[in-house]
């Protein structure tokens, strides 16, 4: 039997020394290892890595320290667009949402369009009139402002850019990871008691994206991917990047094609492949003997993963 793991990550980005609350990290550190443990327990009792994905981002997004769901950052328009993706390793099956302004929970309607819809990805009004069919919770287009998102957005129009470097405005944040100079996304991945993988990425985009903009979230190959033939990934950073080199599945084709193992894979396409191009991230990743790799090339990563049985286990930086 498999020795079942779910692995998480809540984006990943350049550390803000100097701005380190210990207060603010902690916070961090008890919702990854709160969200960890609802996966494993759902593992435990021999549910599907499906689920478990699925419940893992659900979380992730209810929880307004990570940009998905409640506390999603801001467009350039002052509007807030959502993506999520789904992936079932078993039966190669997905669903995608993107562009969403009304869904409380983007990785759900995700799960809906995997299965009940024909199609893989809905975008827009077409996905949420899908969504709310489908009896999803739909809330009003404030319900994921936060004052702090509010504020990012303001430095990020002042300075005409979309992701900013490190300033004396992200100082305050207290954020352990530069929340002006962050990747956002979330997404968890797992292999069962039955040995299926999983995958599952949400999130709110880039501070000061244009309005429409979609990135490697809900695309499945490029920010997610399940086969279990080999791996499950979720991966976050420059979206656009991991869109051109469909970075999860790149690491899958390695694996399968290029007989590589999943470090090599891994390390292959996040230190080596997406740098080429000028990306920044990283990934999460689950094989389906259950090894986990967590790569990232940016100075921090939010993550954790717990295998059944086994406290979880949570890192921000480097070198955890």
């Amino acid at each position: 039997m498999v020795r079942a793991v779910i692995a998480i990550h809540g984006g990943a980005g350049a550390i803000a020394r100097a701005s380190m609350s210990a207060e603010k990290e902690q916070h961090y550190i008890q919702a990854l290892s709160a969200i960890v443990t609802s996966g494993q327990t759902i593992l435990a009792a021999g549910g599907s890595a499906l689920d478990a994905v699925t419940e893992a981002v659900r979380l992730l997004e209810e929880c307004p320290l990570f940009n998905a769901g409640k506390g999603a950052v801001f467009t350039h328009q002052g509007t807030h667009e959502l993506d999520a993706s789904v992936m079932d390793g078993r039966t190669l099956d997905a669903g995608a949402v993107a562009g969403v302004r009304r869904v409380r929970n983007p990785v759900l309607a995700a799960r809906a369009v995997l299965e009940n819809s024909p199609h893989v990805m809905l975008i827009g009004e077409g996905a949420e009139a899908f969504a709310f069919e489908q009896g999803l919770e739909q809330v009003a287009t404030d319900f994921f402002s936060t004052q702090a998102r509010w504020q990012q957005l303001q430095r990020a129009l002042s300075a005409e850019q979309m992701v900013l470097d490190h300033d004396g405005a992200a100082q305050t944040s207290g954020d352990p990871i530069d929340p002006e100079n962050k990747f956002g996304t979330v997404g968890a991945v797992a292999v069962d008691l039955h040995g299926n993988l999983a995958a599952a990425t949400s999130t709110g985009g880039m501070t000061n994206k244009q309005t429409g903009r979609v990135g490697d979230s809900p695309i499945i190959g490029a920010g997610c991917y399940a086969n279990n033939a080999n791996v499950a990934v979720s991966c976050t950073g420059t979206g656009e990047v991991f869109m051109r080199s469909l970075a999860a599945y790149d690491i899958a084709a390695l694996m399968e094609y290029g007989g590589l193992s999943l470090k090599e894979a891994c390390d292959r396409v996040v230190m080596e492949k997406i740098r080429v191009l000028g990306g920044s991230g990283g990934a999460i990743a689950v094989d389906r003997e259950g090894n986990v790799a967590l790569p990232f090339n940016s100075e921090g990563m939010y993550r954790g993963y717990g295998y059944v049985g086994d406290e979880p286990s949570v890192g921000i930086y480097r070198e955890e």
